[in-house]
């Protein structure tokens, strides 16, 4: 029993919680956002909590998804699934499961929240099955991703004003971009198995459009604080964000496999400047 939870635990990732807090961070900006920086606890515990369930499930649905594949990627041949420790139809009744508790959660919110719940449950099953058709499936994965954002507000205000969509195109661009450089890492075994990507799409302009990406994601954060009206710590953080977005591209300017991989994992302190910020903002004002 103890060896079938522990692999159940590396199917689920839990033992890199990465994904987790890159879930997370837009998440959190929402939630304080709407709640003027004083969210509702039990809507942060919901969406916390769902956080962790949703990605959960998304990283075993993916590597159901991805189970043919995976034993040929030498990053990825010793995954549960992979290497045989899970089976299909095991991993399937975990995904459900966790799906089930995060929608029990979500229960306890209102019926807009619910109901655009299930738009994200729909995003999250049907994503790792775009890199078959789309060389675009880390945009999906960013509409995934900031699906939280729309639910976020109408669990803390009962509506999706402006702001929350505007939140939303710049969860999805900061997704895009860093799953690209995730993507790098990986781009030649990817190539060899046929799968799809934007590492793949954007060739060797892939430096060049991430960065422009990522200037998109600051514009979209900017209008997001005019729209919100924050204030000089909210624009501090998004400075920090800007350093930790050139020391990125540096990262990826030779395209190493594990320094793109260090650049994406830089994103978690990304997020984190930028939520810093917004929490800074708050508190000064109370």
């Amino acid at each position: 029993m103890k060896d079938r939870l522990i692999q159940y635990a590396l199917l689920m990732r839990l033992n890199r919680p990465i994904g987790i807090f890159l879930l997370l961070w837009p998440t959190l900006w929402a939630l304080w956002i709407a709640g003027s920086g004083h969210p509702d606890l039990l809507v942060v515990f919901v969406f916390v909590t769902g956080v962790a369930l949703m990605r959960s499930a998304g990283c075993v649905i993916n590597d159901f998804a991805d189970r043919k594949f995976d034993p040929d990627v030498l990053r990825t041949r010793n995954r549960p699934l992979a290497a045989g420790r899970v089976k299909p139809k095991e991993a399937l009744l975990l995904f459900v499961v966790l799906c089930v508790m995060a929608f029990g959660l979500v229960l306890l919110m209102n019926r807009l929240t619910i109901l655009l719940s299930l738009v994200g449950v729909v995003l999250a099953a049907t994503y790792p099955f775009m890199k078959r058709y789309t060389h675009l499936p880390q945009v999906y994965l960013g509409a995934a991703f900031g699906w939280a954002v729309p639910m976020a507000f109408a669990a803390q205000t009962g509506e999706v004003p402006r702001v929350a969509w505007l939140l939303f195109v710049a969860t999805v661009l900061w997704a895009t971009a860093y799953d690209t450089m995730y993507g790098m890492v990986d781009r030649e075994d990817d190539l060899k198995i046929g799968v799809k990507s934007t590492a793949i799409l954007f060739g060797e302009a892939d430096r060049s459009i991430i960065a422009v990406i990522q200037l998109m994601v600051f514009v979209a954060l900017v209008l997001v604080g005019q729209s919100a009206g924050l204030g000089g710590y909210y624009y501090f953080g998004l400075l920090l964000a800007v350093g930790l977005a050139l020391y990125q591209q540096y990262l990826i300017r030779e395209r190493e496999p594990g320094n793109c991989l260090r650049a994406f994992l830089n994103n978690n302190w990304f997020g984190a400047s930028i939520f810093a910020g917004i929490v800074l903002d708050f508190l000064v004002r109370s």
